[in-house]
Formats: structure tokens, sequence, C-alpha cells
């Protein structure tokens, strides 16, 4: 039993509470008048394609990632799909990516007619690993010439390794698509100055899903450049290759972002740096009290790389399903980050991988879990978590934390 340092109230420490994954009805409630202010400025406006509210979105992501440019498009997937689409990938080409992500990182890659290949994590990161991505050179020169685009993934919030990796990549004149979709606001240190997670590489990729750090009320997506050609590209490819209105250069698609998204979204951004700050908080309680045996944290934020834990995943080292169930049961919410690394996925059999050829993000997708990190996650929620997690790894309830203060 403890109590609870706020309202004196006794909590027996095997008492059931809900503790979801995540909770936006939370952060609606302390935002919820500017934002039908907002919305209600797009509806009264009639303008609901484009606009004021998306141009302003822009800039602001612009200026907040440190990006020259930012063209609003209509979700996560079509930024990387017309960022790729921009560079000119397609039938013949390779795309060197991570097996271990969300599909949309290599659905996109296959949905142009080029090839991905993929390179295994860093197992402490979950991200594509630099080093083994030299190997790949080293031992495919080949095929090297092929490689149309490289594809970090910034999972969970963690930037990649960038600097090797751009070495790498502008040594060989090769573009780097940064999938920053779940790491808006994760920054670097880039040879002693601080960058943007999408802000690095030729072109950035961001999404807007509900369950984003930045989240909207549906689908969004962002992508941010320096090179303004490339940035006036996707803004035609976005609204299908025209150019002005009527003439088609290109073959494009209906890739917009909605300013009701838009607006949203504007009013989020104000917000995000406190959000981040919340988690960040949140993930170093967990680091402090998840020291229990058969589990491991997150690879610490150090001095290079700044987490904004989109996702807090821990690594199980037996039963990760088993432990699962018992959370479930307990009424706290967790997820599978990914269940099944995507060289093992049944639609891309025809690029021959096999089991055991990435054995990092194999024993990832065994081995991972998401525990709930939102910024409103409170103390005795997590204490909750904590106490549930001991139980089943240790046999015995801790301590609570708050009844040593």
């Amino acid at each position: 039993m403890r109590v609870d340092s706020i309202s004196g109230t006794n909590h027996m420490s095997n008492a059931r509470m809900q503790v979801p994954l995540l909770d936006l009805r939370q952060q609606l409630s302390q935002i919820r008048e500017p934002l039908r202010i907002a919305i209600d400025e797009v509806v009264d406006s009639t303008r609901y394609i484009g606009g004021p509210k998306v141009e302003e979105l822009e800039q602001a992501i612009a200026g907040y990632v440190g990006s020259r440019h930012a063209i609003g498009v209509s979700s996560g997937t079509d930024a990387l799909l017309v960022s790729l689409t921009a560079l000119g990938v397609g039938p013949g080409d390779l795309v060197l990516t991570t097996p271990y992500s969300f599909f949309a990182t290599i659905g996109t890659i296959s949905r142009l007619g080029a090839t991905a290949v993929f390179v295994d994590i860093d197992p402490a990161t979950y991200n594509l690993d630099p080093y083994q991505l030299r190997q790949w050179f080293d031992k495919n020169s080949a095929d090297a010439g092929r490689v149309k685009a490289i594809v970090p993934v910034h999972l969970f919030g963690q930037c990649a390794d960038m600097v090797p990796l751009l070495d790498l990549a502008q040594a060989r004149g090769i573009p780097v698509v940064e999938d920053a979709a779940q790491a808006i606001g994760a920054s670097y240190d880039w040879n002693g100055e601080r960058r943007h997670a999408g802000a690095m590489g030729t072109i950035g990729c961001y999404s807007f899903f509900p369950s984003k750090n930045l989240g909207a009320m549906g689908d969004g997506g962002m992508v941010v450049t320096d090179d303004a050609q490339l940035a006036e590209r996707v803004r035609c490819l976005r609204n299908h290759g025209a150019h002005p209105k009527h003439r088609h250069a290109l073959v494009g698609g209906n890739f917009r972002l909605d300013p009701l998204q838009a607006a949203i979204l504007r009013v989020k951004l104000d917000h995000l740096e406190e959000w981040h700050s919340e988690r960040q908080a949140n993930a170093a309680y967990y680091d402090e009290h998840l020291r229990l045996p058969g589990i491991t944290t997150p690879s610490p934020r150090g001095e290079r790389r700044d987490h904004v834990y989109n996702q807090y995943v821990i690594s199980v080292s037996s039963d990760r399903d088993g432990l699962r169930s018992w959370l479930t049961t307990s009424g706290i919410g967790t997820e599978v980050y990914y269940p099944v690394p995507a060289h093992l996925q049944p639609c891309f059999a025809s690029l021959g991988y096999t089991e055991g050829c990435f054995p990092h993000s194999e024993y990832a997708a065994e081995h991972s879990l998401a525990l709930p990190i939102y910024p409103e996650l409170t103390t005795e929620m997590q204490d909750y978590v904590v106490e549930r997690l001991t139980e089943r790894l240790t046999g015995q309830a801790p301590a609570s934390p708050a009844e040593t203060v």
C-alpha cells in the first residue's frame, strides 16, 4: 500500500486500475477551446482545400525543424511516396532501408516498382546500422550503381546514427530520405550542431497520424527539404502533377493536406516541446524503476541523440507474449511494434530473404514490447505498471516508490 503524494489517498499495490497505451482525451481536454476556434475559422472561411491554414503550418514546421521548405501532404505514407517519386525512384532501382519499421516504409518503395534492399538494425536503438550499411556496399559493388536512395527510419522517436550514414551517402552521391514519421522534434548532434530528425538528409518525411507526438484528428503528413527544386517538384506531385492548373508536366496524385487538419496541427505544435518533455520525464521514471531481470529498457538519451519517445519499447528476454497477456489482464495497454519484420512478410517473399537473414530485426520483432508513455500518464499509473511488471518477472510485488517518500 502507498500514499498518493497529491491526494493523500491510500492505494493497495495490487488494486487493478486502467492504464491505456494512449489516451488522447486527456490531451484534448487541455486544448479544446483553441482547437474549436481554429476549426471554426476553417469552416467559416469555406476554404477547404489548401489555403492559408496549410501554408501557416508549413512555415511553422519548417521553422521548427530547421528546414527551408515544408510541404503538407495527406499522410506519412504519402510523404514517403511523393518524396521517392520526386527523386525519380522507379523500376530497376534499389532503395536501401531497414526491415524493422512500419509497413509503409517498404510498401512505398514497392509501389514505385523499385526493389527494397534491407540492412539490419543496431539492436540498441532499433535503427538502421550505418556500419552494416557500409558493409553492404563493400560486398555488393556491382549493384551499388543501382541504389537510388537510402531510407533510414528514426524509429520510436530516436534518430538513427546519421553522421556516418550521411558521410557514406554523400561520398556516393545517393539521396537520403529520412523516415521521421515517429520522430518530429527529435534531435541529433551533427558535429557539434543540433539538428532535427527529418532535416539532415536530402528530404524528410513526417506523419501526423493521431497517435504520433504531433497528431492530427485524422491522417496528415509533411515533407521537408532544403532543395528548392525538389520542394517545387513535391508541391507539383501532391496536386496531380499540375503546374499551372490543368497543365501536367508530371503524373502525381491527390496528396494534399486538409486545411482542417493543418489548423488542428498548428494549435498542437505550440505544445509539442512541453509534451516531449513530459514523455522524456515518464521515460526517465521507467528507466529508474524498471531495473528488472528479463527486460532491457531503451538505450538512454545521450549527448548525441535526444529521444522524444513516440513509443517506450522494452526488450523482453523470454515469453514476451505471456508478459503482454499478463499486463492486458491487469488493465495495462501494450503493443508490439512490429511482430513481423518486412523481409518475412508474405508480400515480399519474391525478394528472396529467409528467416535468419537479419537477426537483430528478427529478435526485436519477437522480444519488443511498447509500454504507455503519453504525456498525461500519472506517476500513480506508472507505479502500477512497474508493480505489475515486477510481480510477473520476480514473483513478488515491490514496495511502491512513493512509500519511501
